[in-house]
């Protein structure tokens, strides 16, 4: 029996591929994402405050403190809660920064560390210190060089705690500024978000964002803080919610309230490294997530060249016809989910993001193979 050669059809094993990556990108667009665009935060019947302790960790962070610090500090939260700074080995003006803002806010505490961690690398250790410290069963994470949006911050995410809810993840924006890097930035803030928000509603939650995230004490220590991973310098964030989040103890919180802004990089050298410090963590992530994550990833990378391949070898109207499909849904996804996280300013250049995706992935995939950086600052 003699094999059909293939070889003699490649123009149809061209359209094939490119009609299984549509299927797959279709998939993760109506299965996965659609529940961000459709989501509507369940309505509680009573309102109920908890006592909440905020922790921000600090390293040479004197201008960021002076700026954001205040934010935090002067949030409308009338009910018991701690503002928690670690001071992390500075050597700038922090601790007279910090000394001077606590004379005049009683619920300003500050941890100073003077001696750095040598077992455990990166932001880790004065995390922990921090968390241990909190007086309270609700920990509220956020960064140095980051501002809430609202007053209502505190009470918008702890608001979201119920008696099932070990987990709050919090979208953390970019500030809007002029230039397509400032765009690029935001989109890429916005995809990230995209996934682990509509993964979390999915029951698959992998990660959060540590600009903005809260978690309780109790399966803080119940997974033994961060030593499962206390070896790699990041992922105090992603690591620690890839190992401890379950469909059934994380909810996410898209109230426009509870968002926190930063100030973007400013050159493309400074994204770039941020960037690759990110996913030098995400190689440690479960085989499940780490699965999801490729297969999107890799449809979403041979898409465009496919696409472009069974115009010009195929036919260009039945590869148009299911592009066009796929644009259509993914233009009413992406303008639920740009309005619901308040960057719909971003939706006249989706298409040309969709593409530059290729070229993001060309950049930073080569930062899954390098090994951690040793310092979080």
């Amino acid at each position: 029996m003699n094999l059909p050669n293939l070889t003699a059809h490649w123009q149809l094993i061209i359209f094939i591929a490119f009609c299984v990556l549509s299927f797959i990108q279709l998939f993760y667009y109506l299965f996965f994402f659609s529940r961000l665009s459709f989501y509507k935060a369940k309505s509680s019947s009573t309102s109920q405050t908890h006592p909440v302790s905020v922790v921000i960790c600090a390293r040479d962070e004197a201008r960021n403190i002076s700026e954001h610090l205040p934010t935090v500090l002067e949030q409308d939260y009338p009910f018991t809660h701690e503002v928690l700074v670690v001071d992390d080995n500075s050597y700038d003006e922090t601790k007279y920064i910090l000394e001077d803002l606590k004379k005049t806010h009683k619920q300003l505490q500050v941890i100073t560390l003077t001696q750095e961690a040598k077992v455990v690398p990166g932001k880790k250790f004065p995390l922990s210190i921090g968390i241990k410290s909190a007086k309270h069963e609700i920990v509220l994470l956020t960064d140095a060089d980051c501002s809430p949006v609202s007053k209502k911050w505190i009470d918008s995410m702890q608001h979201v705690y119920d008696e099932k809810t070990e987990i709050v993840l919090g979208y953390g924006s970019f500030q809007k500024k002029s230039g397509m890097l400032n765009k690029l930035i935001r989109w890429e803030t916005f995809h990230s978000a995209l996934q682990y928000f509509s993964y979390a509603l999915a029951g698959v939650p992998y990660m959060g964002v540590g600009r903005n995230l809260s978690y309780t004490k109790t399966i803080f220590f119940r997974n033994k803080g961060f030593a499962s991973h206390n070896n790699i310098p990041g992922g105090d964030d992603d690591l620690f919610i890839n190992n401890a989040a379950t469909k059934h103890n994380t909810r996410i919180n898209i109230d426009k309230d509870s968002f926190t802004v930063s100030k973007p990089a400013s050159t493309w050298a400074q994204w770039r490294i941020q960037k690759r410090r990110h996913y030098t963590t995400s190689k440690y992530y479960k085989k499940s997530h780490k699965f999801l994550l490729g297969l999107y990833s890799l449809s979403h990378f041979f898409y465009y060249p496919l696409f472009i391949a069974a115009c010009l070898w195929y036919n260009w109207q039945y590869a148009l016809a299911i592009f066009g499909v796929r644009l259509l849904i993914q233009l009413f996804v992406y303008a639920k989910c740009l309005a619901k996280l308040n960057e719909k300013d971003l939706l006249p250049y989706f298409l040309f993001f969709d593409i530059w995706m290729f070229i993001y992935y060309l950049l930073f995939a080569p930062a899954l193979l390098r090994k951690p950086t040793s310092t979080w600052k």
